[in-house]
């Protein structure tokens, strides 16, 4: 009997057929084919992943950010299968759905101050795209057309899309550019490295008044928006004092520049609260999330945007110029309340001031390691900053550059052989689901501990 190519194509190993393929987004196929790096994920359950060759690893990012409920909810997956032979779709453009208004709903709920409008969309990456639109039309329909800037911080990342691109200071200028223009970088706060040499408070006081230097520098007149995550994961993880994002918010403020927040990594209990400006006592004018709205069960995004940002589109009788076609799907919105659900249930949304109160023990004894610069975080979103040199903070690069560095390409393969999947760029990662348990925790720290005092024996740092 002939084989037929169904026959084929299921007889040959997975890793090969994605080899064949799949794009995955941002690795190196040389790497993947030669390496023998490519993992094919069949199931998951809690905070930990298998592959289809039985073996487990601890989720140590989460996915990338994403799976703050952790993985394997039945709840969630009964309440996508109920949505879907409900209703799947309708259009966005001139309805919604039962679904997605209880959704806006309870985010209006949860949102600090009056963030209570609420456009829908599928990611983050579509969400930062969104908030910058928004923002544009709201500054041109109060009467300022020649507010069309955008200022963004160094070491920000907001997304893939090209707008969300042009507001990320690492974006790729030898194949994209030229970017959106009118966009300019200003200090991040950082208090392991202040670009100011400053410590502490006074340094992330310093970052907030950087924020009215370029404002004025640009021309107020000229600015449209400030765009930030609360805590930028793509910079480090560094933590800011409540009087950073303060001082920010008050600057927006007086100078009629919008204020957007990223919280597309930071919210859904994240950093030990809903959101992270919860945390720093803050409320912007428009704020995106994704992520862990649905903790990763289905894609989907949103920005809030405050009554007050929002009643220009009521005063001038005003649609926003801006349509996408997922916006507000209603199995993932039934997703994203089913998801919340549980967080409130189960106590998820302040989780992470346990996970943080856990770490902190936990990671005491790594700063010991000669190869640990700084150890950083808030909730569950943890950094060790590695180093070649402690005295000088010498790193082993940045982006692809750290990730191929010897020491680091062996640290990793340390982690994985003691079941730890997280990412090493510069840094040691752990941003676990927000369902670990202190042991788990326990049982992950012990392997960076081994695996880092593995490669300083090998690579001799002392």
């Amino acid at each position: 009997m002939d084989t037929t190519l169904d026959d084929k194509v299921l007889s040959q190993p997975l890793e090969q057929q994605a080899l064949d393929h799949v794009w995955i987004h941002s690795a190196q196929w040389n790497d993947l084919a030669k390496g023998g790096k490519l993992k094919v994920i069949e199931r998951a359950e809690g905070s930990y992943i298998y592959d289809n060759h039985g073996r487990r690893y601890f989720d140590a990012l989460s996915g990338l950010y994403v799976v703050n409920a952790g993985h394997g909810r039945k709840e969630i997956a009964e309440a996508i299968g109920a949505q879907a032979a409900k209703l799947a779709y309708v259009s966005s453009a001139n309805m919604t759905n039962t679904p997605a208004v209880q959704l806006a709903d309870k985010l209006a709920s949860l949102t600090p101050g009056d963030l209570n409008r609420i456009f829908y969309c599928s990611g983050g990456s579509e969400a930062v795209e969104s908030a910058l639109k928004i923002a544009k039309q709201i500054q041109s329909l109060r009467g300022f057309k020649n507010r069309k800037k955008i200022i963004a911080r160094k070491g920000g990342y907001h997304g893939a899309t090209f707008g969300a691109m042009s507001v990320s200071h690492g974006r790729n200028e030898e194949y994209f550019a030229p970017f959106m223009e009118g966009v300019s970088f200003i200090a991040s706060p950082n208090r392991y490295r202040n670009e100011f040499g400053l410590e502490g408070e006074a340094g992330d006081l310093r970052c907030a008044e950087a924020l009215e230097e370029e404002i004025l520098a640009q021309g107020p007149e000229t600015v449209c928006a400030f765009i930030g995550a609360p805590i930028s994961a793509a910079n480090g993880t560094h933590v800011p004092s409540a009087a950073y994002w303060q001082k920010i918010r008050e600057i927006c403020t007086r100078y009629g520049v919008l204020m957007i927040c990223d919280e597309v990594i930071c919210g859904f209990g994240r950093t030990g609260a809903m959101f992270a400006c919860n945390r720093f006592g803050v409320t912007p004018d428009l704020m995106t999330m994704a992520k862990g709205l649905t903790s990763g069960y289905v894609p989907m995004g949103a920005v809030a945007v405050s009554d007050k940002a929002y009643e220009v589109f009521k005063d001038t009788d005003a649609q926003l110029a801006h349509l996408l076609t997922f916006g507000g799907q209603a199995v993932a919105a039934a997703a994203a309340l089913k998801n919340i659900e549980i967080m409130e249930r189960e106590g998820l949304d302040t989780a992470g001031l346990r996970i943080e109160a856990a770490l902190g023990k936990l990671f005491e004894p790594l700063k010991a390691h000669p190869t640990v610069g700084d150890i950083r975080g808030a909730g569950a979103l943890w950094v060790l900053d590695l180093v070649q040199d402690k005295k000088t903070k010498e790193n082993f690069g940045k982006g692809l550059a750290a990730q191929r560095h010897p020491y680091i390409q062996r640290l990793s393969a340390l982690l994985e052989e003691r079941g730890v999947l997280t990412r090493l760029m510069g840094t040691i990662q752990l941003v676990p689901p927000l369902i670990a348990t202190d042991a788990e925790l326990a049982e992950v720290v012990k392997a960076i501990d081994e695996s880092l005092s593995i490669a300083e024996q090998e690579f001799q740092f002392r």
